[in-house]
Order: structure tokens, then C-alpha cells, then sequence
């Protein structure tokens, strides 16, 4: 697997920290944040890299050389000229002849990249787009997918929006050597702009969702923060390859009111407390994952698309908290029939309706979590039963203690309830 990474930028955001060393030489917990980023890849035994450099290039191409120091295989491509965010891709036409990992050159990660190059190359997409979830979504470009996770659209920044999934581009890509040919000349060009979005309707742009650590070096404030992530091991716990903790949630009752079976979206709040407790789920190194049985959808009182929305003014809600979900399993599943406007292909005793352990296990498998150091919490006996049946320790919520409560309890290492 080849990596490209542009490092060519100036980094005007960041120039009050050291404007005298091109962004991707910024010192971050010692050494330089290109540097993290090769050592990172290094790890996963891909060792030729491409550095695509324009903004004082020298000093990048002084420190790294031919990147043997580092155990790794350095080429450069020039810009004489700036090109972009895409531009120096022209330049590889015809040299990079398989599926490539193209990075920005101002970013500490760590993803389990084989296992996110195996999800691109089964679907022959032409390129796919890592994305996460954020604490800020609401000032971030987010990616509009569908439940193939193909994409379908792109909000920047500006556009206005009413409800959204929070699922932030994270300036990680995978590209096939196809996306190179439409790059005639080298000329500008903007990643995002002229090279990805005009891949959408051809149906081959992938979102692929991981909840692994990516951050970039827009900010003082985001060194520090990297820094501290860096040090604690947190960067390095994200990967995939490492066995995850989660808190699962419950959502009605939980996160939001209950009110019954839930058919309207104005019917949606979110529960005093409920987007603090995320919050912390996320800042306590747990993944957030909503595990709800959801039988308005085969009693046919709730539509997918209704459902989805629904879902979105959830994320939004937490957004605006700066609080995120990491993932929503649901079953639609209800056994019981006789309803009208029922969906007879839902009608039947399935494997993932809760009491039955089956979401948790599916999130299991796909994030690879530690079932035994997770937590399910929930306001019902049947949350704790799914949740015991999947070997997690539980919470029940009650009068006396809620979300938040529950949260802090685990998180700061107390002792949940272990009872239905």
C-alpha cells in the first residue's frame, strides 16, 4: 500500500505557534506531527510514502530525506507553483498504479488503514472518505451517506441544515488510480471541490465510519489537546486493532422522554442531563453506541426515512452540546401481528430485538469491543437483560439515578447495579 500525504500548505491558521517551520514540522509531543504520521503508517508496514511539498519544501525534504532514518521509502513531488489541496496529484499519474492512501500532512491518527482499504476494495469504489463523528459538528463539512454508505451529498460549513447525522469528514482518504485520470493538467484544484464531490453521482464514493482517532493542527489549543492524547495512550487505544470499550444506551427513556411508542419527530427531546452523560462517555474513552428496539417500523407507523430523521435531530441535539454517538443499532423487529399498515417482512421473533443481546453483539463484532469491560444501560429490564446476556455489567435507570449519574459512576470506576 502506497501512502500520499500533503504537506505542502502553509498552515496560516496555525502560524502564530511557529511561522518560521511549514505546518507539517510543527514539534507535537516531541517530534514533528509528519513525523507521528509516518511512524504511524510505519506500524502497519507501509513504508512508501509519497510527500507531496511546496511551502518551504527544503526544510521538510533536510529532516526526512529519503525517510530511511525512519525505516521508511521517501519520494517528493514538487509544486514550483501552489496547486491546492490536489493539484500535485497530476504528478502521479501513471507512478501510482494500485488503490492509495492520500492524507493531509497536518493530522495525528491512528486507523487500522487494511482494515478500511478492505471495505473500499469491496465495494470497487473510485474513492472513499473516512468519516467521524465530532464534538462540533455544526461547523464542520459533513458527509450525507446512505445505508450502503454510499454518499449522496456534502454539506460545507455554510450550508444551511435543519437535522443531520453527525458525520464529519476526516481528511483521510482512499483513492483508486482512476481518480488521477481526471486530473488533465497541473493546474489549482481543490480536493474536496473539484476531485471527490464530482464523484457522487456516480455512485463510487464510499463513506467509511470509524470512531478511530483523527485530528488535525488547526489550533494551539488542538496541539495541547493532541498532546495530552499522545501521552495518555489514548491516540493509540482508538485503533480498531485494539479491543474497544463501549457504553450502550438505551434511547427512549434514556436519552430522550418516553412517550410511548415514538411516531412524530416533535415528539423528540432530549432527557435533562443526557447530553453531559455522552459528552463524558466520550471524553472517558468509551465508544457512545444506541442499542433501541424500534417496532413502529414494523407495526408500519414509522417509516426508514422517518426513523432516520428522527435520529438526526438526536445527533444534532447532542451536537449542539458538543456530545456524540459513535453509532445507532436498531432493531425493527416486532413479533406480534394484527396491526394495520403493518410490514410483514418485520413480523417475526428475531435475534436483536432487546431482551435478546443481538445489537450489542453486532456492534461488538464491527468495533471490536470487550463486551466484558462494556456497560448497557437502560430504564428497562429488558436493556439489562440484553445487556447481561452479552456479558456487559449494567445500569437500570430509576427515579433515583439517571443518565448522568449512571455515567459518572462508571466512569469514575464505582460500581453499577447489577440487577434487572
Amino acid at each position: 500500500m502506497v501512502a500520499v500525504i500533503m504537506a505542502g500548505g502553509k498552515g496560516t491558521r496555525i502560524a502564530s505557534v511557529n511561522s518560521a517551520v511549514p505546518k507539517p514540522l510543527l514539534p507535537v509531543a516531541g517530534k514533528p506531527v509528519l513525523e507521528h504520521e509516518i511512524l504511524c503508517l510505519k506500524g502497519q508496514g507501509i513504508t512508501r510514502i509519497v510527500l507531496t511539498v511546496g511551502y518551504l519544501a527544503d526544510q521538510i525534504c533536510a529532516y526526512f530525506g529519503d525517510g530511511s532514518r525512519l525505516g521508511v521509502h521517501i519520494e517528493y513531488v514538487r509544486e514550483e507553483v501552489p496547486l491546492g489541496t490536489a493539484g500535485a496529484l497530476y504528478y502521479l499519474r501513471g507512478k501510482v498504479t494500485d488503490d492509495f492512501l492520500l492524507l493531509n500532512g497536518d493530522m495525528i491518527f491512528d486507523v487500522d488503514f487494511h482494515r478500511m482499504m478492505a471495505f473500499h476494495k469491496a465495494r470497487d469504489a473510485d474513492a472513499t472518505l473516512l468519516v467521524h463523528p465530532n464534538d462540533h459538528p455544526y461547523d464542520s463539512g459533513l458527509i450525507i451517506a446512505d445505508e450502503t454508505n454510499c454518499v449522496r451529498g456534502w454539506l460545507t460549513k455554510e450550508d444551511k441544515r435543519a437535522w443531520y447525522s453527525n458525520r464529519v469528514n476526516a481528511g483521510v482518504h482512499i483513492l483508486s488510480p482512476r481518480m488521477l485520470e481526471t486530473l488533465t493538467k497541473p493546474k489549482k484544484t481543490d480536493l474536496d471541490r473539484d476531485v471527490l464531490k464530482p464523484a457522487i453521482p456516480s455512485g463510487k464514493l464510499y463513506a467509511y465510519h470509524s470512531p478511530e482517532y483523527v485530528k488535525d493542527m488547526g489550533t494551539p489549543e488542538r496541539i495541547r489537546e493532541v498532546e495530552r492524547d499522545l501521552q495518555t495512550g489514548f491516540v493509540h487505544s482508538r485503533n480498531l486493532r485494539q479491543k474497544q470499550r463501549a457504553i450502550f444506551l438505551d434511547r427512549d427513556g434514556t436519552i430522550n422522554p418516553f412517550v410511548g411508542f415514538l411516531r412524530d419527530i416533535q415528539d423528540f427531546s432530549l432527557l435533562d442531563g443526557a447530553a453531559e452523560a455522552i459528552r463524558d462517555i466520550n471524553r472517558g474513552g468509551y465508544l457512545a453506541i444506541v442499542v433501541t428496539n424500534q417496532p413502529v417500523i414494523a407495526r408500519g407507523e414509522v417509516t426508514w426515512e422517518e426513523l432516520r430523521e428522527i435520529h438526526r435531530k438526536m445527533e444534532t441535539l447532542l451536537g449542539q452540546s458538543g456530545a456524540y454517538l459513535d453509532d445507532i443499532f436498531v432493531c425493527p423487529h416486532h413479533p406480534d401481528k394484527g396491526f394495520p399498515g403493518e410490514r410483514p417482512e418485520y413480523k417475526m421473533d428475531c435475534a436483536c430485538r432487546k431482551p435478546k443481546p443481538g445489537l450489542l453483539l453486532q456492534a461488538a463484532e464491527r468495533y471490536n469491543i470487550d463486551l466484558s469491560a462494556s456497560w448497557m444501560i437502560g430504564d428497562s429490564d429488558s436493556d439489562v437483560a440484553a445487556g447481561i446476556a452479552a456479558g456487559c455489567k449494567t445500569v437500570k435507570l430509576d427515579e433515583k439515578t439517571s443518565l448522568l449519574d449512571a455515567v459518572k459512576r462508571i466512569i469514575h470506576g464505582e460500581a453499577g447495579r447489577q440487577d434487572p
